[in-house]
């Protein structure tokens, strides 16, 4: 009886040691396996966070490209203020005319390929006193209009240009004396008055040169005047005086041509149209061509009565 409570005692006890040693298995399994879990899962946030970064740059490297082929603004000017000129022969009143050519008050035109971007008009006078000789005057006016282009730049800038160069010119006239240069107001943007003694054969010439810009049109007036065959010389403020009035009168008809204010002219320009861009083209200035006079000494002195730094040149 003992000896078998005893192998029933031994027999519980395997039982016991078996069953705790299957507990401990268990449990060291789901240990081992906790940190596989753990280590996938966290694989998988990682990969999850990439994905997300990724397409975050991506985003961000295709809207920098967006912006880096995006066209560029096109280059762009000023538009031309004015578009049109007066007739030539008009923007001087027929009173002024009288005061400053009085035996000749009928214009000639200067020939132009295009009549809204450059134009010109000269008059010639001799009055004749007798025994006393002749009084000479010769007057001529030219305007120069110019095109805002992108090339060569709005059509004031190249007004502006070709209005400096233009009162230069009229100060380096070979072989002139007593040069005087100022400036004058109320005849358009900008106005310089030039005026010089120039010795010809046919008398002793007094000159005067009015330059003008208003916008983008340059206006030149020349005046001279001599006396010939023992007349006196004519007084050069005299002249210089009725040059620039006419000057501002001038200015003030290419205003009212395109538009604004009254022009002070006998009538303003008709069928001038709005030229195309033609910067180009107008580089040059339309020169002054003397009208005929009434003797053979008129036609001589009107043949070199034009300055060539403003009637010629460019």
């Amino acid at each position: 009886m003992q000896r078998r409570a005893q192998r029933d005692d031994q027999r519980d006890q395997r039982a016991e040691r078996t069953e705790r040693t299957r507990g401990l298995s268990r449990v060291l399994v789901a240990a081992a396996a906790l940190p596989v879990m753990l280590i996938a899962a966290g694989c998988s946030s990682d990969s999850g966070s990439g994905s997300d970064d990724g397409a975050g740059t991506g985003a961000q490297e295709n809207a920098g490209v967006t912006t880096s082929t995006s066209p560029s603004a096109t280059p762009t000017v000023q538009a031309a203020a004015y578009k049109t000129l007066p007739e030539p022969c008009a923007v001087l009143s027929k009173k002024t005319l009288t005061d400053l050519v009085p035996k000749g008050t009928k214009g000639k035109a200067g020939t132009s390929g295009d009549t809204a971007t450059r134009g010109s008009c000269s008059w010639s006078s001799l009055q004749n006193n007798g025994v006393k000789g002749s009084q000479f005057r010769w007057l001529n006016v030219s305007l120069l209009r110019f095109e805002s282009d992108a090339t060569t730049g709005s059509g004031d800038q190249q007004a502006q240009q070709y209005y400096t160069k233009q009162v230069q010119d009229a100060q380096a006239v070979a072989g002139a004396t007593n040069t005087k240069t100022q400036p004058l107001t109320g005849a358009g943007d900008e106005a310089t008055s030039v005026r010089y003694d120039l010795k010809k054969k046919e008398g002793a010439f007094k000159q005067q040169t009015v330059v003008a810009r208003v916008e983008n049109v340059v206006v030149i007036l020349d005046y001279n005047g001599a006396g010939l065959a023992g007349e006196k010389t004519p007084s050069a403020d005299t002249l210089t005086k009725a040059a620039e009035k006419a000057a501002k009168e001038a200015v003030a008809s290419v205003r009212s041509a395109n538009g604004e204010g009254t022009g002070g002219g006998s009538g303003t320009g008709t069928g001038a149209t709005p030229a195309p861009s033609t910067s180009a083209g107008a580089s040059k200035s339309p020169s002054g061509s003397p009208s005929a006079s009434p003797s053979a000494s008129a036609s001589q002195a009107a043949a070199t009565a034009s300055p060539k730094a403003t009637a010629q040149k460019s």
